[in-house]
This record gives structure tokens, sequence and C-alpha cells, in this order.
């Protein structure tokens, strides 16, 4: 098979992914194996590919493909999530672009058009993911709207109602007036923005006096329905018991006494509006007050809102800062940071608003999940400092909102028969509802046609809470023997920003529903971010296509690039240099097998003593980089697994040993040799696979012909063995002396193609096992130890041992005692410094330890580079 002469990763990705699909690797099916299960973190069916999917979906396919080769039953399930508010949206901003007004449709043509959308672009992500590498068992593929899905949250919902878990309430929750639907307290983003205090006149009923009080929403005053002063403020005692006109609406209101109001803020003086403020609400329901809802669900004012009625609420707010100024209302305004919550969906700014919603009680359900993770730690997550985030979440959490005002999800089971707000059951179908319908009210002639079912649909996330159970079956079918066999699953890798919003509480249902973790580790990801750690984001224009990064750079080079500087929990600066960086290690391992392949092998000739040394120490180099990166896995240190194999590959298998076995120019290189050569490389193959697949797989097929049964992405882990230890000690020293002969061949401009010699005092008593290797790579012509120093040579140290190469009539020593002693003089003078330093009490004092540190390791540097200076120069003279 003729080996390219440049890595054509295009076709080689189409290639390989399509022979893995073939033959049907990613997919499984239980088993006697140990399982392995990863499901994904399902991404919006709206969305593509961007950089944080190229980073989890990357650290995914590792695991995946690590447990492949490790002999586990490897099973990752993809899948996308219906995304209520966002799906809605697309599909309301198409509609809108063809004329059509979503109020104008019924909720079932609306829906056709939701599924048209999704069938059309719902599989996007799912593709691109795939150019990327993923390993999914995509006949697994879910959608939280299939049937079998849909059915689980259902069952989910009824099961939680029927245990009284679920109620409908009356409560002030937070608005999305741009999606019309409530959302969850998570799902409210809190930004600081500045804003206006308004200093608002209140004019005493019968009087001439006024009060004062500040506000940063002068238009809610429509909605005002007392004033609230502080009983114990001496300022305000002459109006207990009174009343006050409300500006513009012209409304009395009662002046109440509370000592909720905080005297130091504003004026003291607090104006309350129940329908517009969680905190105003409590007292409005503590003081019996009228609530007056002034915003229509788009917030902008309604007829309460009198002659701003229809207007948006912050062209209400300039425009009757205007008018109160106009009429004297006004007193001041004054800037105020504010902090103020928006969607973190549509970035609207959120509006408190009063209306009917179903929650789901947590202070018990919670219990499990806090015990799981923090106290008996049968759940890790990586890095442990996310434990004190997920504390604190859990510890504070209230009542879950679970409702939405839309039409794309999962339609609440909820059947209305009457009027009144309690007049409704809750079952898993309509003919269930009817039945249980017919009993509460007696009237055994209810039918299917008199119960309207509940018109809001469930939060997307009490879809995703039910992700790992129910992709295998387990809400529906607990005893199926995929969800038996697969679950509890191993691994989540996901971003800290949902640890709340979905990994705890997949927790908190997997204890619910099955007494059991739904996953072992979480291990959560940064935030990528660019040069100028801004996270990256199409309104910035900083986030770049990940499909044209994979097509310039290609998906090894873009997985290694990634990885390399992603560490668990922290931020990745994203530079396009660092998949530049994996293009180029791509490019080293090509050029590696292709330089091997290229050696012409003999059968008669004999094991070079350098080659069988480099053999040993390449294999113990081997088993203990082994060691390192399944300590790295088992702590979730995946970039470091990683650099470990680079390291292994780039410089002790390109850079050290393949020239340690290099035949001479055009001459073969023994058998014995090449195949263990080819052995190494198959091995160093395995361990970067689960990292760069397509690299790997295409050249182990080329190195020989394989068998379905013998492609790379099937084979075996390397079996981690013992290893000599001092055999690595001592060719480090071995390489240090290599280092040595190299820089003075450099400094001295004396060409490798002449040979030279080399003379040791070995003052550390240091193996000669390495010497082949040494004289190999030294191109040496003898080396031997003695007892003094020589003269007339060049010198260099290796930790204690002395190393002397005798000069030949190529140098000129005058030149070269008249360079030396240039640059000891320099040296001295750069110790001097040094020392001046650290001899200063005052900078020894005050200085850092790690400061202090480098000035310590500079001087012992200088004194040893002058004792060596020294040596080279008495032998010269």
């Amino acid at each position: 098979m003729t080996i390219p002469a440049q890595f054509d990763a295009k076709s080689v990705e189409q290639k390989w992914y399509g022979y893995w699909m073939e033959n049907n690797y990613f997919h499984s099916e239980p088993d006697h194996r140990t399982p392995y299960t990863i499901t994904i973190p399902p991404p919006n069916v709206t969305g593509v590919l961007h950089m944080g999917h190229m980073l989890n979906n990357t650290i995914q396919d590792v695991l995946i493909r690590r447990a492949r080769l490790k002999g586990f039953n490897a099973c990752w399930v993809p899948g996308t999530d219906h995304a209520s508010i966002a799906t809605e949206a697309k599909v309301v901003a198409k509609l809108k672009s063809e004329g059509i007004n979503k109020n104008d449709l019924s909720r079932e043509e609306f829906l056709e058009h939701a599924w048209d959308w999704t069938h059309k672009y719902g599989g996007v992500i799912l593709d691109q993911l795939k150019k990327l590498g993923a390993s999914c068992d995509w006949e697994r593929t879910k959608f939280t709207m299939d049937p079998d899905m849909s059915a689980s949250v259902i069952k989910s919902f009824v099961d939680l109602y029927n245990k009284g878990m679920i109620y409908r309430g009356y409560r002030m929750v937070n608005w999305d007036p741009e999606a019309k639907t409530t959302l969850s307290d998570e799902e409210v983003i809190f930004e600081e923005r500045q804003g206006k205090l308004y200093f608002l006149k209140y004019q005493i009923e019968g009087s001439a006096d006024f009060l004062t009080v500040a506000t940063t929403r002068p238009e809610t005053i429509f909605g005002d329905t007392a004033i609230c002063i502080n009983p114990n403020d001496e300022r305000f005692s002459h109006l207990k018991g009174k009343r006050a006109i409300v500006p513009i609406a012209g409304r009395v209101i009662p002046i109440i006494e509370d000592e909720y109001v905080d005297v130091e803020f504003g004026t003291g003086c607090l104006k309350v509006t129940p329908a517009h403020d969680m905190n105003d609400k409590t007292l409005g329901d503590k003081h019996n007050l009228e609530v007056i809802d002034i915003f229509n669900e788009d917030a902008t004012l309604n007829s309460f809102g009198l002659h701003y009625a229809g207007k948006d609420r912050f062209v209400v707010r300039e425009e009757i800062a205007k008018e109160l100024e106009e009429n004297g209302s006004l007193a001041k305004t004054e800037t105020h940071l504010n902090k103020v919550g928006t969607s973190e969906r549509t970035k609207a700014v959120i509006e408190p608003r009063l209306s009917d919603q179903w929650f789901l009680k947590m202070e018990e359900l919670v219990k499990p999940a806090i015990k799981a993770v923090l106290e008996t730690e049968e759940i890790k997550l990586y890095p442990k400092r996310f434990d004190n985030t997920y504390r604190h979440w859990l510890e504070n959490i209230r009542d879950w909102n679970i409702s939405r005002q839309l039409w794309w999800g999962h339609r609440i089971p909820a059947f209305f028969y009457g009027d009144g707000k309690e007049d409704f059951v809750v079952a898993e179908t309509i003919q269930d509802a009817v039945v249980l319908a017919q009993k509460a009210t007696g009237k055994t002639e209810l039918k299917a046609e008199d119960l309207r079912q509940d018109v809001d649909a469930l939060d997307t996330w009490f879809s995703a809470w039910l992700w790992p159970m129910a992709v295998f079956g387990g809400i529906i079918e607990p005893e199926n023997k995929d969800f038996k066999y697969y679950y509890p699953t191993n691994d989540l890798v996901t971003g800290p920003d949902i640890l709340f919003f979905w990994v705890a509480r997949m927790i908190i249902a997997g204890y619910e529903y099955t007494g059991e973790k739904p996953f072992s580790n979480v291990y959560l990801t940064g935030l990528v971010r660019d040069k100028q750690r801004r996270k990256m984001s199409k309104s910035l224009g900083n986030s770049p296509d990940p499909l044209d990064l994979i097509d310039k750079f290609s998906a090894d080079g873009v997985r290694v690039g990634l990885l390399l500087s992603a560490s668990a929990g922290n931020d990745i600066m994203f530079d396009e240099e660092l998949c530049s960086q994996g293009k180029a290690f791509t490019n080293k391992i090509w050029n590696a097998f292709r330089l091997i392949k290229g050696w012409e092998v003999s059968d008669t000739i004999p094991q070079p003593e350098s080659s069988k040394v480099a053999i040993e120490w390449f294999e113990a180099k081997l088993q203990q980089t082994l060691a390192e990166i399944e300590d790295h896995f088992e702590k979730y240190r995946i970039s470091d697994a990683l650099m470990a194999i680079y390291k292994l590959v780039w410089d002790d298998f390109c850079s050290w040993f393949l020239e340690m076995i290099k035949p001479t120019y055009q001459a073969p290189i023994d058998k014995k040799t090449f195949d263990k050569a080819i052995e190494m490389l198959e091995s160093n193959l395995k361990l970067l696979h689960p990292f760069m697949p397509f690299l790997t797989e295409e050249i182990w097929q080329h190195i020989a012909e394989r068998t379905p049964e013998q492609a790379l992405i099937i084979s075996t882990w390397p079996e981690l063995k013992s290893f000599d230890a001092k055999l690595i000690a001592d060719f480090d020293f071995a390489a240090e002396v290599i280092s040595g002969v190299r820089t003075i061949r450099k400094e001295k401009n004396i060409p490798f193609k002449d040979t030279i010699e080399l003379k040791a005092i070995n003052n550390d008593n240091t193996s000669a096992y390495f010497d082949a290797v040494i004289i190999k790579l030294g191109n040496i012509s003898s080396l031997e130890y003695v007892s003094e120093a020589v003269n007339g040579a060049l010198t260099f140290r290796a930790k204690s041992n002395e190393y002397f190469v005798p000069i030949s009539g190529a140098i000129n020593v005058e030149e070269e005692i008249a360079k030396l002693s240039e640059e000891l003089k320099y040296n001295q003078g750069f110790l001097k410094s040094v020392q001046a330093k650290l001899s200063n009490e005052k900078f020894v004092n005050n200085a850092p330890e790690k400061v202090l540190e480098i000035e310590r390791k500079k001087e012992a540097d200088a004194l040893s580079k002058i004792a060596t200076i020294e040596q080279s120069l008495a032998s010269l003279k």
C-alpha cells in the first residue's frame, strides 16, 4: 500500500468514519461484558455546533473510545433537546417572516409548523458531531419529544402529582415578556445596569404636604396600593393613619406601617405595588392590600395605565418621568446601579407577575442528592471545588415552577371539567382523565370532549432531568433489559453553568425513581473564551465556526489543540494557534511513520547494541507513561493525560527512540529492531486513538492488512506492566551527555559527519549501559573513562561527571581561549549581581519565596557554568 507524502485529513476522515459506521463499531447491545455508558448532554434541536460543543463532545469521545479499547461494552447515547423557549421563538420568527401570526393559528396548526421546522433542522448538530469523530451509538439517538420520551415525562408528572409533590398555585413568578412565559429562578440572570432613582412626591390627602418616595420604576405607580413607612421612624410619625394620593392616577391609598422598610434606603418610605414585586406582594398579603396588575403579557401597559395603555414599559418610564416633572411630582433623579433580572434565553428584562402555575415541592426531593455528593461521595464532581456551588444551590432550593406558557413542549396532563380553579384531574391519557372526572363529579355521562386540557407546557428541564433513565426506557418499563444493564451510567461531561439546571436535577430524579445514582462522575468543563477572556458568542463575533477549523486544521488537530489546554473546570483561552499545534503534531506522527516504513529491512544483519538498549529503554518509558496516563484518567485530568502521551510520542519516540535505532544512510535496519519499532508505534497509536481517531486508524491500517475484527477502534489498550525506573533515569543522564556533545559541536562548528573522541571522569559512578547510544548519537569514535582531566580539550559537565573532547587542528586554540575568557567575565559579572541581591537583607525578607527560588537557581547555574568554563580554559592552556 503506497503511503502518501502528506496526511490528507479530509479523505481520511470521511473514509474511516464511513468504515466505522459500516462495521457498526459504535453500536452497543447488552452482553457479558461490563458496560461503560455515557449519555450526551442533549444539545438544543435549534442548535449548530459551537466551540463549547466541540470541547464537551471531544472529551466524551475520548472517554468512550478509551473504554472501548479497554474491553468495556461502550455505549454513548446521543440525542437532542426540544428546547421549548428557543425553538418556539425560532418557529414564531419564521412564521412572522411569512406573514403569519402565531395567535392566528390553533395549537395544532402551530405544532405542525414546529414539527416541520424540527424535521428540517433538528439533525444538523448531530451530523456536525460526526465530522468531529464522535463515536455515538446513532441507532440509540433520542429526541426529548419522541413518543417514548414524552410518555416518560407525562408518567413522571402524574406520579409526582399523585404523591402530593406537584401542586397548582397562584404565585408571583418570573415572567419573560418576549417569550411570554414564566421562568424558574435559575433561568434568570442578574446583571448590574446603570439606571436612575426617581424621587416621586405623593400628596397627603386633605393637606398641602407631600411625601417623597424613591423608586427605580416610576411606570409602576399605576399599580401602587399603599405607601409604607417604618413605625420606628420618627420622621414620619405624623403620617400614621393618613392616606396619600398617587400622582397622575389620582387614586387615594393608605399609608401603612411595617418594620420591613429600610430607613436608610432612598427616603425611608416605600411605594407598595403588590402585583409587580415579590417583596411588595408579601407586604400586600400581610396588610390585605388591593392587587392591581398594570401589564399585559408583553409588558405593555393595560387599561390601568390610563393614557399610557398599549405602550412598552421602558417607553412609559421615559415619558412618565417627563409628565411627573411637568406636574411637579418629580422631586429629583439620581444615577443608580441596579441588579436587573434578565431571561437566560431571550435576554429580555424579567417582570415579576402573579399567575396560576404548577410547582414541584423540592425540600424533601433534594435530600438524597445532597447526601450522594456531599456526604457519601457516591457521585463525584471534578473539580471538587464545585461541591460548594452544588451545596449552596441545593441547600437554598425553592419549589420549582415547572409550567411554561408555550405550545411547543410536553403539554401538562391536567384536565379541567369545570370552571373552578380546582376542578381538574391529572392523568396520563384523556381516557384515564374521563374516568377520574366522572368519579370526582359523580357524572357518568362526562365524555372526553367535556374536558379541557391545560394549555401550558412543562419546563424543558422537566424532561431533561429524566434523560439518563428515559433514554433506556427506565421510567416506563423499569425492568427492561437495556435499563437494567446500562443504568446507572458512568460519566457525565457538561458545563458548570448547568450544574443546577440539569446535573443536580438528574441526581434528584435518579434517586426518586430508582433509588440509585444516575452516574458516578461529573466532569465539568470550562468555558471556551477568546484571548481577551470574553465568552465566545455569535453576537460578539469572536466564535470561529468549528467546521471551518476542522477544514483548516483537521478534526484530530482541532481535538488535540482544544484538549491540550482544557483542564477540568478551567476556562480555555482559545487561540487558533492551539489547533495549529495539533496539526503540527499530526504531521509529526505521520512523518515518523513514513520514516519507519521507508527503511529497508534485512534478516541477515545482527541487532546493534544501541538498538537493543533503545528498545529496552522505550518499553520502560512507555510503561512509565502508561501508569501516569491511567492516574490522570482516574482523576479526570484529560488534558494532562494527553500531554503525557504528547511528550511520549514527540519527545521520547520521535526525537529519541527513532534516532537511536535509525540505520546509517542508505543502510538497512535489522528485522528484530524494525519489528520492535512497529510494535512500539502500534502501542503509541492505541494510546493516541481516543484523542486522534482518524490519523491513528489510517496509520494502523497502513502498517498491515487488517480485517474488520482487527481495526484499531476495537483493538486492546496497552497492558500496564512493571518497569525499570533506573533504566529511565540512566537514559536521562545519557541524554544529558548527548546534549553536551551536540552543544560543543554546534558552538565549535564541528560537522556531525566528523567523528570526535570523548573522555570522561565518572565521578557519579554512572552506568555505562547507554554508552553505545551516546557513541551513536554523538558520532563518537571512542568513549574512554579516565581518572584525570584531559589537557587541550573542550569540556562540559553532566551532574558531577566531567567530559572532555580533545581538540583537533580544526579549532584555533587562541581564539577559543579568548572567547571562553570573555564568557567567563560575563558570567562572573552576572553572578556578582545575583549574589548582591541575595545578600540584601531587605530584598530577602520582602521578596516572595518563588522569587527567591528563582534567584538561588540563577546563582547555582552561574556557579556551575563558571566552573565548566574555568575547567575548559585550564585544559586549553
